[in-house]
């Protein structure tokens, strides 16, 4: 089986064809499969349109190819999508890299995320724990500067969940989920009609397992442990004729353990306080539509509070371990309010510009936060204590014009504002306020049943400065970064009306580029110490291409592939240890991705899938030289449906392949060798699990 999975592998990387996970439909017939294909909807745009009409590169994944990856946070997902990646450093992978630009952790510092992530009304940027999936409806991941509709967040570009709607359109649904290390999974769904007006729906998830972990120590298996539990509960309706009403609340509770890195790269521990890795939050929205002559007036307001603990123990081992050996548990514990308000006014054919020739939108947004950080280490002298005060204000844009039946412009911008107050327990206070530009012009064209682009971009970041007190005054500031984004796309039939393709290439110049960085410091003890830092290189280079195809092989047996290529690299950067950099291939950043899906109807009622991802090598840091390998997963389920019923029996990592999540390199942390050889440290991704998973809709 491994042989014939590999050998699939080869053929569609040959092709350029490196199976995508985007989406599985019902394949009756070739024409309703390819139609289906076409009318895959965007939820991350102004407008409802479908996916082969976006001037952008994007991936959507629907409920079926989610379900097939037996999927409990964006984490599990993430490695379908063509030159995305994810880093862990915490329980979950949720710091997320869109061709080679994101975050990788965050500590004491205040972060401006590179990567907006969303749910549903909620932005939930730089909180991607709370990436759990259920009740899902469909995720977007959207390639590329997305500034006029996120504007600061999304420097690399997005990712979005929606949910399943609110009424009796929606499944109602019981699902359990057993699988090994203890694991299990609980995801119930419900919604009606409450009148001819209103409607409801309610979601819960429990989510557990002892993960992969073993802590030879405490003689326990749990404390790299998963417990999440998370609720949805929307209303929806009619306020009156013209005006439609959305209330939302979402709750989240994560419980999770943080015992990850060995020094043996081992996955057996032996540290006598495990870390923990917790979220609890509470959000509610409320979006109102107005249905007006000249088009839709739309309102959006949401509250979230979010209380975050992460801890872990620096020492990885005991006291007394070793003569030599250190203690030190080093605690983050944050509480975050946000609020945000926005009002979109987005014009209708009767209020189009130009003799009927320009749809227009234009819209206000504001995000003011509130986070305070306590920080419990066991090197400090006391408690250290933030609080930072980020806003953002803007006003935007766009604007797509029908310049002839088959060609239409597309120009959006966004002006933004952004300012924040920073103060902390050891004296320093920082204030910062600074106004950035970004949008999109874009050119589509479309013949026949293809649809080509050309587009530039322009994101922005935030800068901002690093907190630490042991940072010299040249290292405490890093200035805001922009990224220009040049990009050409097609999409269409290939060959046949049976098989699809989407791809693009793309360049990307990056100014004053952020750069993250640690400078190792030496303790009293003789112990070595770390110190973030973020700064700023001259210029980054990303650039590289996508394709995505959707094929049609037999009328039971659907192939989707893909395929991403990376060269990322920045110039003119000094590292913390003084070393001069003059260019370096940029962290996070695997030349090749891919993926290889294959669904295979069996009978009426039987169905095999099989998804393989591969990636390649790809540096840890942009301050060692630590490499993650290149890996090949293969997943795959048995699905077997009966009327309201559906089992599936599947299997992750089918092969038990060793790959690493997060690495560090550049020090020693053990005393066994007297501090004396820098090594590299690992946090390893999850091994083989299989299970069983049992779903009955309503």
């Amino acid at each position: 089986m491994y042989k014939n999975v590999f050998t699939l592998t080869l053929i569609a990387s040959s092709l350029s064809a490196y199976a995508q996970s985007t989406d599985v439909q019902n394949i009756d017939d070739a024409d309703a499969s390819t139609h289906d294909i076409e009318r895959i909807l965007v939820s991350g745009d102004f407008r409802e349109i479908t996916l082969d009409q976006l001037s952008a590169s994007a991936t959507i994944l629907n409920q079926a190819r989610l379900s097939s990856r037996q999927p409990s946070h964006i984490d599990s997902v993430l490695n379908s999508v063509p030159n995305v990646n994810f880093t862990a450093g915490a329980s979950r992978g949720r710091f997320i890299q869109i061709r080679g630009i994101g975050e990788r952790s965050q500590f004491a510092e205040p972060i401006n995320p590179s990567v907006s992530f969303i749910v549903d009304e909620f932005d939930f940027s730089g909180l991607a724990a709370a990436g759990l999936i259920f009740d899902t409806q469909q995720l977007d991941v959207y390639r590329g500067p997305q500034a006029t509709l996120y504007g600061t967040g999304a420097l690399a570009g997005a990712v979005k969940l929606s949910s399943n709607k609110v009424g009796s359109e929606s499944p109602k649904y019981v699902e359990a989920r057993l699988g090994s290390k203890d694991s299990y999974r609980v995801e119930a769904a419900a919604g009606d009609d409450i009148n001819t007006d209103w409607g409801y729906r309610v979601a819960l998830v429990h989510n557990r397992s002892d993960g992969f972990v073993e802590n030879t120590y405490l003689n326990r298996d749990d404390t790299n442990n998963i417990d999440e539990t998370a609720m949805r509960l929307s209303v929806e309706g009619n306020a009156d004729e013209r005006t439609t009403l959305a209330f939302t609340y979402r709750w989240y509770d994560i419980d999770n353990g943080y015992d990850a890195f060995s020094l043996d790269n081992d996955n057996k521990t032996l540290s006598d306080e495990p870390g923990f890795d917790e979220h609890q939050t509470h959000a509610v929205s409320a979006r109102s539509t107005t249905r007006t002559h000249a088009g839709d007036f739309i309102l959006i307001a949401t509250h979230a509070s979010h209380n975050i603990a992460y801890g872990y123990d620096e020492d990885w081992t005991y006291t007394g371990f070793h003569p030599w050996g250190y203690t030190s548990f080093d605690a983050y514990y944050r509480e975050v309010e946000t609020q945000t308000g926005e009002v979109r006014f987005v014009s209708s054919e009767n209020a189009a510009l130009f003799n009927g020739k320009t749809d227009w939108t234009i819209g206000a947004f504001y995000k003011g936060s509130e986070e305070a950080l306590l920080r419990q280490y066991t090197y400090l002298d006391g408690d250290f204590r933030s609080e930072y005060t980020p806003t953002t204000t803007a006003i935007y844009g766009q604007t797509d014009t029908r310049l002839s039946d088959n060609l239409t412009l597309i120009a959006g911008l966004r002006l933004e504002n952004y300012d924040f107050d920073y103060a902390d327990n050891d004296g320093l206070t920082r204030a910062f306020d600074t106004t950035m530009v970004g949008g999109k012009l874009a050119l589509q064209y479309t013949q026949n049943d293809h649809f080509y682009y050309a587009s530039v971009s322009r994101g922005f970041k935030g800068a901002g400065f690093n907190t630490d007190s042991r940072v010299s005054d040249e290292q405490r500031f890093y200035d805001e970064e922009y990224n220009w984004n040049y990009e050409v796309g097609v999409k269409g039939p290939l060959l046949s009306d049976v098989l699809i393709a989407r791809a693009a290439i793309f360049y990307m110049d990056r100014t004053d580029t952020q750069i993250s960085d640690f400078d190792v410091i030496t303790r009293d003890d003789g112990t070595a110490g770390f110190v973030d830092i973020i700064d700023n290189a001259d210029l980054g280079t990303n650039k590289g291409a996508e394709l995505e195809l959707v094929w049609l092989a037999l009328e039971n047996w659907q192939l989707n592939a893909s395929v991403g290529y990376l060269s990322a690299t920045f110039e003119g950067y000094t590292l913390a240890d003084g070393t001069q950099v003059n260019e370096q291939r940029q962290a996070q950043s695997p030349k090749w991705t891919a993926n290889l899906y294959s669904e295979y109807l069996l009978t009426d009622s039987i169905t095999w899938r099989v998804d393989v991802d591969y990636k390649d090598t790809y540096r840890f840091s942009d301050g060692h030289d630590v490499m993650a390998p290149s890996t090949t997963l293969v997943n795959s389920e048995l699905l077997i449906e009966n009327g309201p019923w559906q089992t599936s029996l599947w299997i992750q990592n089918a092969f038990d392949r060793t790959y690493y999540t997060r690495g560090f390199g550049g020090f020693s942390n053990d005393p066994r060798d007297e501090y004396a050889f820098n090594e590299p440290y690992y946090q390893l991704g999850n091994g083989r699990q299989y299970g069983v998973t049992v779903k009955y809709e309503f």
